[in-house]
């Protein structure tokens, strides 16, 4: 019952959350993909402490933080890399590199 609880909040979690992002502005989308930024690197962080808190062995708790590490780093490095590029998009030409 609770798994199915859980998984009724993700896909609810999930609609609300595109529509959401459907309906920012564009002038907001950099601060919002950097408050993403920010939420995977807490994210990063909770698995870092799983997979080195691992002290009873758990294998399917160390592969899950495992891809959870892998998955939030290629989301941080992204984020910034794409809202560098957006950034730069109104920075003077002069001023470009």
């Amino acid at each position: 019952m609770v798994t199915i609880l859980l998984l009724f909040i993700l896909i609810i979690a999930a609609f609300l959350g595109k529509e959401l992002i459907s309906k920012v502005p564009s002038q907001l989308h950099t601060p919002l993909m950097s408050a993403t930024n920010a939420i995977s690197g807490v994210t990063l962080l909770g698995a870092l402490v799983v997979c080195a808190v691992n002290a009873d062995g758990n294998q399917l708790a160390l592969i899950l933080s495992f891809i959870a590490i892998i998955l939030a780093s290629i989301n941080i490095v992204g984020g910034y890399a794409v809202t560098d590029r957006m950034l730069g998009m109104f920075r003077k030409k002069e001023d470009k590199k």
